[in-house]
């Protein structure tokens, strides 16, 4: 091969990387609107022009997003669609009147960002290698059914072999770059869906160095998870959650199911052309409080989700670095602003914390090491910033010992560098 191209396709973003025989790889990079960026948001958005209803205008990434800002009421944006990647009881949705499976969503969205890339990524190789979390997403996940779902979506986009690598083993390889001596890493990466853990040794032999794999570990709980804590705690409540309506004369709870779905951004997308949807119309007329129910019917009918996104974005990044921060969501009549202590945010997302510990010491024991057997570790995506998430390892290792960065790149490259090694086969597999 002449070169190869490591694709790292993400809950909340998507990166591609290109390596040669020598040398560093390098990133593909999109002219977006707002400047040229090589982290791509993994989302679409759907919309039908009111003068040609029959039509699909359709978009991904940042393009997407634009078109969510001008139209949002009229715009189906669909964000963190891997999550259904191994849900069996995901068949298909419709969108605009149109049925898309998720390869079909998956295939639209690669095409487009083979699209959006044109020249700067060329023309593609005969082989890739696709970046696959260590357990998918969901309370049983398949994962049969979603890497034979890649494999479809990636044919589509033109690419005739497909290899998939661990995500955190293209991280691994991304950090054993600038690595002068012989050491063994655990990686930890941090995604929107989920949390995974790879050890690996990388040893010198003749000046070379070589990576032999020793453990793994994953979770499907990551920053999603972290959002849908916000979420249910300070949004949720204001739309109802908790209240009650009235039926044949009785008082009853509203359905806690709806506000599971509200809270996860995979079902947010959906809600609004769901079943559900009719219901909770209803259950504005027969609410005890039904300014409460009528805020939740405006934020899926105004499509406010990508808003809402944003809010709980910048109140998780703020409590990354500050004490405490301002939670403001303002969309429409919908105003909520509320002053959060990090120690309260640390304890909504307890549970996930306690899973994401017990996968670190899972990937510990499959390799059968103690923290002190670990020379190196190196922490990337996102929720690798939250406090909380990095006291974990602080516990367990010096600090000295422990690395972040390249939160966005370092799989993707990592998964271009792999192509190199010359055993192949002992670093990735093939769909079925």
């Amino acid at each position: 091969m002449s070169y190869s191209l490591g694709i790292d396709f993400g809950t909340t973003n998507t990166v591609l990387s290109l390596a040669d025989e020598r040398g560093p790889a390098r990133l593909v990079r999109f002219p977006a609107p707002e400047g040229e960026l090589f982290a791509f948001r993994s989302c679409l958005s759907f919309h039908a022009p009111a003068d040609h209803p029959s039509e699909r205008v359709i978009a991904a990434g940042p393009w997407a997003i634009e078109a969510y800002v001008e139209d949002p009421a009229e715009t189906r944006f669909i964000q963190s669609f891997k999550s259904f990647a191994a849900q069996a009881s995901f068949t298909e949705t419709q969108i605009l009147n149109r049925r898309y499976r998720f390869e079909d969503l998956l295939s639209t969205f690669l095409l487009k960002v083979r699209d959006y890339a044109g020249a700067e990524l060329g023309g593609l190789p005969e082989r890739v290698i696709v970046g696959r979390p260590v357990r998918f997403v969901g309370a049983s996940p398949s994962e049969e059914l979603a890497l034979s779902r890649y494999e479809t979506a990636f044919h589509r986009m033109g690419v005739k072999e497909v290899l998939y690598a661990y995500e955190p083993v293209g991280a691994a390889f991304f950090f054993a770059r600038d690595l002068d001596h012989d050491a063994t890493v655990l990686v930890g990466d941090f995604g929107g869906g989920t949390s995974d853990f790879s050890i690996i040794r990388f040893e010198r032999h003749a000046g070379e160095m070589r990576a032999i794999p020793m453990g793994r570990a994953g979770v499907g709980v990551a920053g999603d998870a972290f959002d849908y804590r916000i979420i249910d705690n300070l949004v949720s409540p204001e739309l109802g959650k908790g209240s009650s309506y009235t039926s044949l004369g009785k008082v009853l709870p509203v359905p806690n199911r709806y506000y599971a779905a509200f809270a996860r951004w995979d079902q947010l997308a959906l809600m609004r052309a769901s079943r559900d949807m009719r219901e909770i119309r209803k259950l504005e007329r027969d609410a005890v409080e039904p300014e409460k129910i009528a805020r939740l019917v405006e934020t899926l009918d105004e499509n406010y989700g990508y808003r809402l996104y944003r809010a709980v974005s910048k109140l998780k990044e703020a409590l990354s670095s500050q004490a405490a921060a301002e939670f403001r969501f303002e969309a429409g009549s919908i105003a909520i602003v509320r002053e959060v202590e990090r120690t309260r945010f640390e304890g909504w997302i307890a549970p996930e914390l306690a899973q994401i510990e017990t996968a670190v010491d899972a990937a510990l024991a499959d390799a059968n090491l103690t923290p002190d057997g670990v020379d190196r570790v190196f922490l990337t995506g996102g929720s690798s910033l939250v406090p909380a998430v990095r006291a974990i390892f602080h516990r367990r290792f010096e600090p000295s010992r422990i690395e972040t960065g390249a939160e966005l790149e370092s799989i993707a490259t990592g998964l271009a560098l792999m192509a190199r090694e010359r055993d192949l086969a002992r670093w990735t597999t093939r769909s079925g």
